[in-house]
Parts: C-alpha cells; structure tokens; sequence
C-alpha cells in the first residue's frame, strides 16, 4: 500500500499522484475532442478557446498565445473561417489590423466540448464522498491561486 503523500516533506509523491490525476483528466479532455474531431483538430479547437477566453483577438495576439508564426496562426485562421467557425474583421482603430471573433457555430461548438468535459468530469465526481469533492475543490482552488503566482506558469497560461 502506498504511504501518505502528505507524509512526504519533498513533495515528490505530492507531486506524482497529482500527475496520474492529471493523466486522467487529459483522457477526458481528448475523449471530448474526439467527440469533434471530424470537424477540428486540436490545435483549431485550441484557437477557438483562446479567441472565446478574450471575445476578441488580433491575428499576432492568437499566434502568441498559440506559440506560432503569424502565417501558421492566419493559415489556422484560414481553415476555421472556412468551416464558419471564426469570423475576421477589420479593426476599427488600425485597419491593417485583423481581429477574429468566434461565430454562432463556433460558440455552439465549443459548448458543446464543454458539455461533453462536464458531463464526463461530472460522472467521476459522482463516484467521490461529499467530503472528497469538497477537499478537491479546496485543493484545486489553492492549487490554481498558487500556479497564477509561480514565475513562468502565468506566463505561459496566457500563451495556451
């Protein structure tokens, strides 16, 4: 039987049941992407989140957050304005400047990925005590507060 991982100062153990949960909350994550998968990869469902978190984004902006070249974001760009999913307007204070905007589809699209995440994340939330959902959500709030103030962590959530 494994020990606490309470009991370890290091952190070590702490931080290899944290990966294995982590594991299998991705699982759940690409089983909602493969749940759209015929209609975007990853990388385009990726934009469309990044573009809903801020409303609206410029082409540069996008490629920062998605750690590409402006011609790879805007070819990106190109296959999701295509399938009706994102919309590019001229800026209204730079018109060389183009700003993208999700559409009807693409909300709805990422709705429902959000549905199908929630429903999964909801059944395995069902198998837990009271007292464990309520240990995780403290535990995940802590965690999130502490990761938004680590250097490097903030920094690279605003690019994912």
């Amino acid at each position: 039987m494994r020990s606490s991982p309470l009991r370890d100062q290091t952190g070590t153990e702490v931080a290899a049941t944290v990966e294995e949960a982590a594991e299998r909350l991705v699982t759940l994550w690409g089983q909602a992407q493969q749940a759209v998968a015929t209609r975007v990869s990853p990388s385009q469902l990726q934009a469309l989140a990044i573009v809903h978190r801020h409303g609206q984004i410029n082409l540069n902006g996008l490629a920062a957050e998605l750690d590409a070249m402006p011609s790879s974001a805007s070819r990106l760009c190109d296959r999701l304005q295509a399938a009706g999913l994102l919309a590019r307007t001229a800026s209204l204070s730079n018109r060389r400047e183009v700003m993208l905007a999700l559409t009807r589809d693409g909300q709805r699209l990422l709705t429902e990925v959000s549905s199908i995440r929630r429903r999964a994340l909801s059944q395995v939330l069902q198998g837990m005590s009271g007292p464990g959902r309520e240990a995780l959500l403290a535990g995940l709030t802590e965690f999130a507060a502490s990761a938004e103030q680590s250097p490097g962590i903030a920094q690279q959530e605003h690019r994912a």
